[in-house]
């Protein structure tokens, strides 16, 4: 309510995100636990530099100790000492279709994580709570499979060229214009890779001389763009609208570095839904400001895209905005459309000009022709196009599952980040030891989860991160709600003191956003 009433009217709808506070014992027992870790590790490579343990991290071998180290022990340490203690809750094998439920391989480990073993028993019907499978587009049967397959047997698998040379089919036009009239822009690109998208477009977008304004939560595969394009970069404190504000006004007001020449552009670089944090982009305010400052605005809707919105069209259609006021739309297919890729949408011009300067379309094979109809088929299943009203039915049921879960959890007494309305659930887990031990414990349960640690978040800020979907019934998010709060009494997880901190650190109506005219 606070935003509507201080910010002019931006919001047509409330805006709930908080993020409640880490307890203070918490926090200092989650440093004690990563300090006493350490000092084993040390202890560790001690007694494998003098052959008391063995040591099987990679080394250099013998004759080429004088030379310079191709392996940097220090650089490796947290993997060997820390990492690899409870490296058995990442990369475990399915066997199946990463719908609601999963089959998954079962695996042992003789030397403490080192090496795995396969037992040859499969797992079956876990509650999948970690795949973003966000419209239960991921399945083996329905329209999308008869679709796909059909197109795979008229057209192969692969298209072994680029979409330059002898590679651009018609299924690839279709795609994009459909992606186009579902975004609401004139015009749009599909890429084969959803992370190149992001890495290989925004060099050809900006470079020497240009300005980045990046969200300090923004994924890997923005910042390794950003770097790329060799632009200045500046990063502004999380989803903090001051915070952007005071950079535009110092990048206006001081220009380049030595020169004091105006910045060729400034690109102002968010996301719709931060897959960590479970926080949704202040967009109204970003808009605002972006107008404000005459600069461009680029939107990964790599996780919002179907997620969000009335309609399923992402974080502009939550908000109500205008698709014309971003000026890169990005998303992937990877998520909702339960496909791979990703796109770029936007005026012609931009997309004509990415046709020929961006290293995705110029040098990566095109996607394959299968992939590409499973996107249009699911997308027109979201749009109503073909006769039905199961996608809108999706993206309701999603909305519906997210508002539940989020709620019950609190209820339980977890601290839980990010938006009310957001798919990303983190569950915070804080101290180092309950990070395995969690993901053990709900496997053991049938469940599903991805747990998460430094250096992918903060050291004090270890979670689990649940993924809703519409293909959840109530009575697997029941079930897993249950094992949830077992395992939560268990590992005494239950921090919550219902203490809310705001995201931002003034006062709402401290920023202003009329636009000024030219």
């Amino acid at each position: 309510i606070n935003h509507i009433v201080h910010n002019g009217g931006l919001y047509k709808r409330p805006f709930n995100e908080a993020f409640e506070e880490t307890p203070m014992l918490v926090a200092v027992l989650t440093y004690v636990g990563y300090g006493v870790l350490t000092l084993f590790g040390y202890l560790r490579d001690f007694m494998r530099q003098w052959k008391i343990e063995k040591c099987q991290n990679a080394t250099e071998r013998e004759e080429q100790k004088d030379f310079v180290p191709l392996y940097q022990d220090f650089e490796n340490f947290y993997n060997r000492n820390l990492y690899m203690r409870i490296r058995d809750s990442w990369n475990r094998p399915i066997c199946s279709v990463p719908g609601a439920k999963v089959d998954m391989m079962e695996r042992v480990s003789h030397d403490y994580n080192w090496t795995f073993t396969y037992t040859g028993r499969v797992i079956k019907d876990i509650i999948n709570m970690g795949s973003y499978n966000y419209l239960g587009f991921a399945q083996k049967t329905g329209a999308c499979q008869e679709a796909a397959a059909k197109v795979l047997s008229q057209y192969g698998a692969g298209v072994c060229s680029t979409r330059q040379e002898m590679g651009n089919l018609d299924k690839h036009e279709e795609l994009e214009k459909l992606v186009a009239r579902f975004l609401g822009v004139e015009s749009a690109m599909a890429y084969g890779m959803g992370f190149a998208t992001n890495s290989m477009n925004i060099p050809a977008l900006v470079g020497k001389g240009c300005l980045i304004l990046s969200d300090e939560l923004n994924h890997a595969s923005l910042v390794l763009g950003a770097r790329l394009s060799g632009a200045t970069i500046r990063i502004f404190k999380h989803n903090n609208m001051q915070s952007l504000e005071k950079l535009l006004k110092d990048a206006i007001v001081h220009g380049q570095p030595r020169t004091r020449r105006p910045w060729k552009k400034i690109l102002i670089l968010v996301e719709g839904i931060y897959s960590m944090e479970g926080s949704i982009v202040r967009l109204p305010e970003v808009i605002a400001l972006k107008k404000k400052y005459k600069s461009y605005l680029y939107l990964d809707e790599a996780h919002s895209i179907g997620a969000l919105g009335p309609s399923g069209r992402g974080v502009v259609d939550y908000f109500g905005l205008n698709p014309e006021d971003v000026d890169v739309m990005m998303g992937t297919f990877t998520k909702s459309f339960g496909a791979a890729g990703g796109y770029i949408g936007g005026k012609k011009e931009l997309i004509d000009y990415l046709r020929t300067y961006s290293h995705s379309a110029a040098y990566a094979t095109s996607m394959s022709p299968p992939v590409v109809e499973q996107i249009i088929t699911s997308v027109k299943c979201i749009m109503g196009e073909d006769g039905t009203t199961v996608g809108e039915a999706r993206v309701q049921q999603l909305a519906e599952n997210t508002r539940y879960f989020r709620r019950r959890l609190k209820e339980m007494g977890f601290i839980i980040y990010g938006n009310e309305d957001s798919p990303v659930v983190p569950l915070m887990l804080y101290m180092p030891a309950k990070i395995g031990a969690f993901g053990r414990e709900m496997l053991k349960r049938n469940i599903g989860v991805v747990v998460v640690g430094f250096p992918a978040t903060p050291i004090i800020e270890s979670r689990a991160r649940f993924c809703l979907s519409a293909a959840h019934t109530k009575e697997m998010l029941d079930t897993a709600l249950k094992e949830i709060n077992e395992v939560g009494d268990l590992l005494q997880l239950k921090y919550s003191r219902r203490r809310l901190v705001p995201l931002l650190d003034r006062p709402f109506d401290e920023t202003t956003y009329e636009e000024t005219e030219d």
